[in-house]
C-alpha cells in the first residue's frame, strides 16, 4: 500500500517551490500538486492553495490561468544562471527517444523518451542539460517548446465507437493522434486522412486532434502523392484569390514595353528541356560576330515583370519557395497560366526576358558581357534527346548553331574542373508508369553532352550576375544580394575520410582548395570500375556540406566559384525571382536593400528547398517500394548502401530501391558494427560486409504503408568471385 506523505506546515512552502523549480515551464494547480506530493488529507490540500497564493503575492509564481500557477520569469532567470540550458531542433525517433541538434555548434544532445515532454520532430526547443557523465553522451530534458514545426499529420484512421485514432505515416511521429467522435469529419476506418493536433493535455500520452481532410484509400496513386505533399507542408491547390490575380494577367505585350528592351526576336534562339517539360524558363541564342567572336545570349523568363511585390501571387510564391517535382507530377510555384503560359518561353511567341549577353571567342573566353531586359522569339523547342542526337550524328536541324554552343560549353566545362570544381555524378532514378500511376519499369537518367551544354551556360550566367553585383573595389561596400553558397567540407568528416582512404591505398591533397578538388576528381576517376567505387563515392559525397541561400557570400566550394547565385529559373525558384528584382534595382543605380529582410528570405527558401527535396525523395521511395509489390521471395543484385547498429542497408542495382537486412535475420554469425571502417564484422567467422560491397538479396517483406523494404542476404558476391 502506498505510503501517505506528511509535510510539516513550515516545510510545505519549500516543497511546493521545489516542484515548480523542477518543472520551471509547467503550469500546475493545487490538485496536480496534491497528486505529485501524494497529499490526500483535505486540510493539507487547502494549505496547498494558501501557499500558492502566498507565492503569487511574493511574485515567485504567476497565475497563468484561473487556479494554475507557473514559476515567474524572474525566478526562471535566476534558475537559468545556475543551470545549463541550450536550444535546438528535435530529431525524434519512432522509439520515442530524441536527439537535439544544437542551434550553436556542438554535439547532439540525447533525450530519453520520458524527458521529451510532448515535443515533436522538428520542433525548436529549450533543453536543460544534465551533468556530463564520463564516457557518456551528453543528455538533457526538454523544458520548453519554443516553436512547433508542424501540427498536421497524414495517417490511417481507425474508428472505435466513441473515439478514433490516426496512425501517422511518418516514422518520425511515434504517437497516434486521439480523435474525439465529434471531430471525425465523416472519415471511415482505413481511409488516409489529414489530422490536425488541437491540444495535448499534460496528463495524456497522446495528442488530441481533429480530421481536417479525407484524402481517400491508401494505395491509390493520387491519394499517396497528395499525402506526401501534405506531410511536407505543401498546399494541394492555389487559393482562389491567387488564381484570379493570375487570370487577370494578359498574354499580349505592349509596343511601349518592347521599346524599353533590347529586341532579340530576329536572333536565332532555342529552348532545350526535358521531353515532358512545360515551363521553359531559359533559352539560348547565338550569332557570329567579326574577328572570330560569338555573341551568346542566356535569356531567362522575366517573371519579375508579371509577379510584383505586395501581390497575392508574390506572397503565395514566397510561401511555396519552389516548384516540387514528384514522380508523376509537378506542383508549380506559380499558377499554370504563368508557369506554362505567360512566362514560359514557348516557340514562335514573343516573350519578355531578362538576359545576360556574352561576347565569347573560340577559346570560350568571355570578352564582354551585358545585363538587361530583352524580348525574344524562340525558333524551336528542343528536347535533350533531340540535341544529343544532333551532337552524336554531327548534323541535323540547326546543327551549326547547336554544335558551336556545344563546343564552347565543352571548353567551359573543362576549365571549370581544372579550376577546382568537383565532378560528382549522382544517378537519378526515373519510372515508366501505367495509366493508374503504377511503376512498370525503372531506369537511371543519364546526364549527357546536351545536358552539359545547357548547364554550362546557366552556370556562366549565374556566376556572372553574382560577380557583377558582389565584386566591388576594396574601398566600397557590396550591396545586399542573394547568393547560392556552399561551404568547405566538415574538417572532422574530411579527416575521417582521408584516414579511411589511406587504408585503401588512396589519398587526398590538402595543400589548397584547388589541390583538394583536383585530388577528389582524380580519386573518383581512379576508383571507377573497381570494387571500392561505390564505397568511396558514397563516403566522398557524405563529406560535403549542403548548398544554401545566404546574403553572406562565402563562395561555392563544389563549383569552385568565389561568386555564385541562382538567376536562371525564376518560374520554379523564388530566390531567382528575388535575384532578378535586385539585379534590376542595382542596374538602375538604386541603393542597397535591408540585409536582415533578405537574409530571412534566404533562410525560408533554403528550408522550402529542403522540404521539396524531401517530398521528391518520398515520392521516389514510394514508387521504388511499390515497384517491388508482388516480388516477395525474388532475388536481386544490390550494393550495401549503409551500415548501422540494426543491420545493413542494401540498394538494388536495378531499381535503386533501398531495404534493410536486420542482424536478427543474419543467422550465420553474430555481427557487430565497425563504424570507423563503414562495415559490419562477424564475431565468430570474421566475415566483413562493407559499404559498397556487391550482394545478392531476397525480398522478404514489402511494406507500402511505411515505405519500407526488408531483405535477406543470399550471397556476398565479393567473397564468391
Amino acid at each position: 500500500m502506498e505510503k501517505k506523505a506528511k509535510y510539516p506546515k513550515s516545510n510545505l512552502h519549500s516543497v511546493i517551490l521545489s516542484v515548480f523549480i523542477e518543472n520551471p515551464f509547467k503550469a500546475l494547480n493545487n490538485k496536480q500538486l496534491a497528486h505529485i506530493l501524494h497529499i490526500k488529507d483535505k486540510s493539507e490540500k487547502r494549505m496547498i492553495y494558501s501557499v500558492l497564493e502566498k507565492l503569487r503575492e511574493d511574485r515567485v509564481l504567476n497565475e497563468v490561468k484561473k487556479g494554475k500557477y507557473r514559476l515567474s520569469p524572474d525566478q526562471i532567470s535566476k534558475l537559468d544562471k545556475k543551470k545549463k540550458f541550450m536550444t535546438g531542433i528535435v530529431d525524434l525517433k519512432k522509439t520515442g527517444k530524441a536527439y537535439i541538434i544544437p542551434d550553436e555548434e556542438g554535439e547532439d544532445i540525447y533525450i530519453a523518451p520520458n524527458n521529451v515532454h510532448h515535443a515533436l520532430n522538428g520542433d525548436h526547443v529549450k533543453v536543460l542539460l544534465f551533468p556530463k557523465r564520463k564516457n557518456h553522451k551528453t543528455e538533457g530534458q526538454i523544458v520548453e517548446i519554443l516553436e512547433r514545426k508542424k501540427m498536421h499529420f497524414v495517417g490511417i484512421f481507425e474508428r472505435q465507437k466513441n473515439f478514433g485514432f490516426v496512425l501517422p505515416d511518418s516514422q518520425s511521429m511515434p504517437y497516434d493522434i486521439f480523435i474525439p467522435k465529434e471531430k471525425f469529419n465523416n472519415a471511415k476506418t482505413g481511409q488516409k486522412v489529414v489530422a490536425n493536433i488541437t491540444e495535448w493535455p499534460d496528463h495524456a500520452n497522446n495528442p488530441f486532434g481533429e480530421i481536417i481532410k479525407v484524402l481517400g484509400q491508401p494505395g491509390d496513386n493520387n491519394v499517396e502523392m497528395q499525402a506526401i505533399l501534405v506531410d511536407n507542408d505543401f498546399p494541394l491547390s492555389f487559393p482562389d484569390a491567387v488564381e484570379k490575380e493570375a487570370a487577370d494577367i494578359k498574354f499580349d505585350i505592349s509596343d511601349s514595353e518592347i521599346k524599353k528592351r533590347k529586341d532579340y526576336r530576329d536572333i536565332w534562339t532555342v529552348t532545350i528541356d526535358p521531353a515532358d517539360a512545360k515551363d521553359f524558363d531559359d533559352a539560348l541564342s547565338i550569332k557570329p560576330l567579326e574577328n572570330g567572336l560569338w555573341e551568346v545570349g542566356v535569356h531567362i523568363a522575366d517573371v519579375s515583370h508579371f509577379v510584383t511585390p505586395k501581390t497575392k501571387l508574390d506572397a503565395e510564391a514566397y510561401k511555396r519557395g519552389t516548384s516540387i517535382y514528384l514522380v508523376d507530377r509537378v506542383i508549380p510555384m506559380l499558377p499554370e497560366k504563368l508557369s506554362n503560359g505567360v512566362c514560359s518561353l514557348r516557340p514562335d511567341e514573343d516573350k519578355l526576358t531578362f538576359s545576360v549577353i556574352f561576347t565569347i571567342n573560340d577559346k570560350a573566353e568571355v570578352i564582354d558581357k551585358w545585363f538587361g531586359k530583352t524580348v525574344i522569339r524562340s525558333n524551336r523547342r528542343f528536347s535533350y534527346e533531340e540535341v544529343q542526337k544532333i551532337i552524336d550524328e554531327n548534323g541535323g536541324e540547326f546543327s551549326q548553331q547547336l554544335l558551336k554552343l556545344n563546343d564552347l560549353a565543352s571548353i567551359l566545362r573543362k576549365k571549370r574542373f581544372k579550376n577546382g570544381a568537383i565532378n560528382f555524378q549522382t544517378p537519378e532514378i526515373r519510372f515508366k508508369l501505367d495509366e493508374k500511376g503504377k511503376p512498370i519499369e525503372t531506369y537511371v537518367k543519364e546526364s549527357k553532352e546536351a545536358n552539359h551544354l545547357v548547364e554550362e551556360f546557366m552556370l556562366l550566367a549565374n556566376k556572372s550576375v553574382a560577380i557583377h553585383v558582389g565584386k566591388v573595389p576594396k574601398n566600397k561596400v557590396a550591396k545586399t544580394f542573394v547568393y547560392r553558397v556552399h561551404d568547405q567540407p566538415n574538417p572532422e568528416k574530411l579527416n575521417a575520410f582521408i584516414q579511411f582512404l589511406g587504408k585503401l591505398g588512396y589519398s587526398l591533397s590538402l595543400q589548397s582548395h584547388e589541390k583538394l578538388a583536383q585530388s577528389y576528381n582524380k580519386l573518383l576517376q581512379e576508383v571507377k570500375g573497381k570494387g571500392e567505387e561505390n564505397l568511396v563515392e558514397n563516403i566522398a559525397i557524405r563529406t560535403m556540406a549542403k548548398a544554401y541561400y545566404s546574403t553572406d557570400n562565402i563562395g561555392h566550394y563544389g563549383l569552385a566559384f568565389p561568386f555564385y547565385t541562382h538567376f536562371t529559373s525564376p518560374i520554379r525558384r523564388y530566390p531567382d525571382l528575388v535575384v532578378h528584382r535586385l539585379l534590376e534595382r542595382y542596374l538602375e543605380g538604386k541603393g542597397s536593400v535591408n540585409k536582415e529582410t533578405y537574409e530571412e528570405i534566404c533562410k525560408h527558401t533554403s528550408e522550402m528547398e529542403k522540404r521539396a527535396a524531401d517530398a521528391e525523395r518520398d515520392s521516389i521511395k514510394y514508387k521504388q517500394v511499390e515497384f517491388l509489390l508482388g516480388k516477395t521471395g525474388k532475388i536481386f543484385d544490390g550494393l550495401i548502401s549503409g551500415v548501422s547498429k540494426w543491420g545493413i542497408f542494401v540498394e538494388l542495382i536495378e531499381s535503386k530501391s533501398e531495404g534493410l537486412i536486420r542482424f536478427n535475420d543474419m543467422k550465420d554469425d553474430y555481427y557487430y558494427l565497425d563504424e570507423d571502417n563503414y562495415q559490419i564484422v562477424g564475431k565468430k567467422y570474421g566475415q566483413k560486409l562493407r559499404l559498397g560491397d556487391k550482394v545478392k538479396v531476397l525480398v522478404k517483406k514489402v511494406d507500402l504503408v511505411h515505405r519500407q523494404l526488408d531483405f535477406e542476404l543470399v550471397e556476398n558476391i565479393k567473397d564468391n568471385k
